[in-house]
């Protein structure tokens, strides 16, 4: 198995466990039902999961017409962001189980957008599809020439986290991969080799490529030394959510590697990625905040790893790299 294939592997394979409660403002029966266990997809997304779970509270439920949401600690959570991406972001402790509560009435409107279920999760993806699509390639025109049968497919191998069966319609999406430069003796025939979206100098050397990035940025305020102290988080305000793509540079002959610390500065300009014990050479330190953590499908990633390899791996199947990152705002 090619070293990109094992990692899309455990990337799909990923899974949180977690802990659904009933919300008690809900609850018509007595005794309370006990929370419902689930294992969720962490790349998949919160809506996907009531089929499982309003069967287990369905004789607790008062009568009404359904509006189903989930919140964490009392914080509405979006529906449209993968259940892994909302993991990294909110639990800067890992908590297992997740603890969660779900709610059939009171959609919080105000919060959060709409969403009519299965339907609407499938219409963020592919829309996110078609956006990647536009960034890597400059169009989208291989998505929208997918058969409506082969996008049905698509789309039923995300929910069901069928691996095969994405892979066997990736060729059609025409999106691919970037030379890796931790990795440079990949071949081309991997399951995602690219074809376009990259600018090729006369040697056939990828010089440049624009890879889509959602990045998730938790600004704290207050000073932490350890993840267990982040303060818990209050409102969506306290997230910034930067959706933006990243300009892949290669420098030929200086032997030069654009990391993913390269790749997170070029997005956050405003903070600085430090490592243990390093200083502002230029004495900026208490003006420029401080990026503490960076999460990618759950894995606090080293800032000096080759950003090629992180795109080639850890991507989301709709194309998107989701990037998590705590920050500490600057002392003013």
């Amino acid at each position: 198995m090619a070293a990109n294939e094992e990692a899309m592997k455990y990337v799909w394979e990923g899974a949180i466990p977690l802990q659904i409660h009933l919300h008690k403002s809900e609850v018509a029966s007595h005794p309370s039902p006990p929370p419902a266990l689930v294992l969720a997809p962490r790349i998949g997304y919160l809506p996907l999961l009531v089929s499982l779970i309003k069967p287990y509270f369905k004789d607790s439920l008062p009568p009404g017409e359904d509006s189903i949401w989930f919140d964490y600690k009392g914080f509405p959570l979006k529906w449209y962001i993968p259940t892994g991406v909302l993991f990294d972001l909110l639990c800067a402790e890992p908590e297992r189980p997740w603890n969660l509560t779900i709610h059939f009435r009171g959609y919080p409107s105000n919060v959060l957008i709409p969403c009519e279920g299965e339907d609407s999760v499938k219409w963020n993806f592919v829309n996110s599809l078609k956006e990647a699509a536009f960034i890597i390639n400059g169009n989208c025109k291989n998505v929208m020439n997918m058969s409506q049968s082969d996008q049905e497919d698509l789309w039923t191998s995300v929910m069901n986290g069928d691996l095969d069966a994405y892979t066997r319609l990736l060729p059609k999406l025409k999106m691919g991969n970037i030379e890796d430069e931790f990795s440079k003796k990949e071949s081309l025939s991997s399951p995602i080799s690219r074809q376009d979206g990259t600018e090729i100098d006369v040697a056939g050397q990828v010089k440049t490529a624009r890879i889509p990035v959602r990045l998730y940025v938790r600004s704290v305020n207050k000073n932490f030394e350890n993840l267990e102290d982040v303060p818990e988080i209050d409102t969506w305000d306290e997230i910034s959510y930067l959706n933006r793509p990243v300009e892949f540079l290669r420098e030929e002959g200086k032997g030069k590697c654009f990391t993913l610390r390269d790749a997170i500065e070029s997005l956050l300009p405003e903070y600085k990625a430090q490592t243990s014990g390093e200083e502002e050479a230029d004495g900026s330190q208490e003006t420029r905040g401080e990026i503490k953590m960076v999460r990618i499908q759950g894995i606090e990633m080293k800032l000096e790893i080759p950003f090629s390899w992180v795109v080639n791996n850890l991507m989301n199947p709709e194309f998107y790299l989701h990037i998590s990152v705590l920050v500490k705002e600057p002392q003013m």
